[in-house]
């Protein structure tokens, strides 16, 4: 019987990590429905901050990157071709995140973290021109900003989405956590 135990104790934990394999498969997907499903549910006045956001993102970020062609800014080294794919796709997500802060009368209004300023900022240096940036060449000259910082920029671009989806995603998945009581639930209590 001391035997057969072992045998039966090893077929219990693995039967045991399969439902726990199968409930985390369960809550990821939960979680990404949660996501998408609360984005189906925003009102036009959200989309349209998002979009509003989007495109300040890009006129904020391209013009002192000179990714747009202006007067003001000059850039020294060509922008490279992942640039612009990098500056849009964390646009929308930055338009999004700033959305997330337009009140619904469903939900609590909530504080906001740290992640989507982080991404923005890391944006704005991943994008840019490597000998440009004053604060790199301070810190790094011209040929060690060329040498070191300009290729971190790939790494940078997706740090900055990265961190940008981190907070769309928390910024959704606590929208709904605790809800505002309907009006007349208050004083209904009283």
């Amino acid at each position: 019987m001391n035997i057969n135990q072992p045998d039966e104790v090893e077929e219990f934990d693995q039967a045991d990590r399969s439902d726990q394999t199968d409930n985390s498969d369960q809550t990821k997907q939960t979680v990404r429905r949660t996501v998408l499903a609360e984005l189906r549910t925003w009102p036009p006045r959200r989309w349209a901050v998002a979009l509003l956001g989007a495109l300040a993102t890009v006129v904020l970020v391209a013009v002192p990157t000179d990714l747009i062609d202006t007067p003001w800014f000059v850039r020294d080294v060509p922008p490279t071709w992942w640039a612009w794919p990098v500056l849009i796709a964390n646009a929308v997500l930055a338009g999004m995140v700033g959305a997330t802060y337009v009140a619904r009368k469903d939900t609590a209004k909530r504080s906001g973290g740290t992640w989507g300023v982080a991404g923005g900022l890391v944006t704005f240096f991943a994008v840019g021109c490597p000998v440009c940036n004053k604060l790199v060449l301070l810190a790094l000259g011209y040929a060690g900003a060329l040498q070191f910082f300009e290729p971190l920029q790939p790494y940078l671009a997706g740090s900055a989405i990265a961190l940008l989806a981190i907070a769309l995603v928390m910024r959704i998945r606590r929208e709904r956590t605790c809800p505002l009581p309907k009006r007349g639930a208050l004083s209904a209590r009283r």
